[in-house]
């Protein structure tokens, strides 16, 4: 199963979508659509998977673009596809590159300026959403591709709700009041990661209008998602991805 962006359809320019864990090859832990390499799973599997995945985005998975995300804020400028190493959001407005970001709970964000025609793909963890990765991305954007608010929409993925992200006092303390409630029951904090994103998205001067949200949880809806936290860390990945087409 592909999640195809509501948000993006009149732009037929471009293709996106966020995978499921539905419609692949992979077993056990990992069934069955994994695309993550570095969770244990067979590799023969994963790459078919990839294929499988990318092919129904429009893209072959040699015109992707991987990185090895590491909860940071770096942002890597994509001039042609390939696998990099710690960048957690990707900028381009090349035709025939796809732009991947992996998760599983983590906040996935698809962006396209369909005036300068130029993508971006993000990866925001709870520690990327504090260190507001989607606002630096989107002033990358605006400073390679001259990038306006107005002219940019944006699609924020499945992961994580705030009824499922149970958090402690350290990670608490560093989102804003209206991003978190606390549980006098369970004595916790909980955080809204798609909340503190789309802020991100609104401060920058995206019209409302202009973003999609998704309603799926992967921790509540784990039956269609991989889920770090709901299986212990032993599961597989989903990935977001966006593409201008040739």
């Amino acid at each position: 199963m592909l999640i195809k962006p509501k948000i993006f359809e009149s732009f037929t320019e471009i293709s996106a979508g966020q995978s499921t864990r539905i419609g692949g090859v992979s077993q056990s832990n990992y069934t069955s659509l994994n695309l993550g390499k570095s969770v244990g799973d067979n590799l023969d599997h994963v790459e078919k998977n990839r294929e499988i995945f990318f092919g129904k985005i429009g893209f072959s998975k040699e015109n992707v673009v991987f990185s090895h995300q590491i909860h940071g804020s770096e942002i890597l400028l994509v001039n042609q596809p390939g696998n990099y190493t710690g960048f957690d959001a990707q900028i381009t407005n090349s035709k025939g590159i796809c732009l991947a970001v992996s998760i599983a709970d983590c906040t996935p964000i698809l962006i396209y300026d369909s005036k300068n025609k130029a993508l971006a793909a993000i990866h925001a963890g709870w520690k990327g959403t504090v260190n507001e990765i989607v606002s630096k991305t989107l002033l990358a954007l605006e400073t390679n591709f001259e990038t306006k608010s107005e002219h940019c929409y944006a699609f924020i993925g499945a992961c994580i709700s705030k009824q499922n992200f149970e958090v402690g006092d350290e990670v608490a303390d560093k989102f804003s009041p209206e991003f978190k409630n606390y549980n006098k029951t369970k004595n916790k904090y909980f955080v809204d990661l798609k909340a503190a994103n789309k802020a991100q998205l609104l401060y920058f001067g995206i019209p409302n209008n202009q973003i999609e949200v998704s309603e799926y949880c992967t921790v509540a809806n784990n039956a269609l998602f991989f889920s770090h936290r709901k299986e212990k860390g032993i599961t597989g990945r989903m990935m977001a991805a966006i593409g201008l087409k040739v």
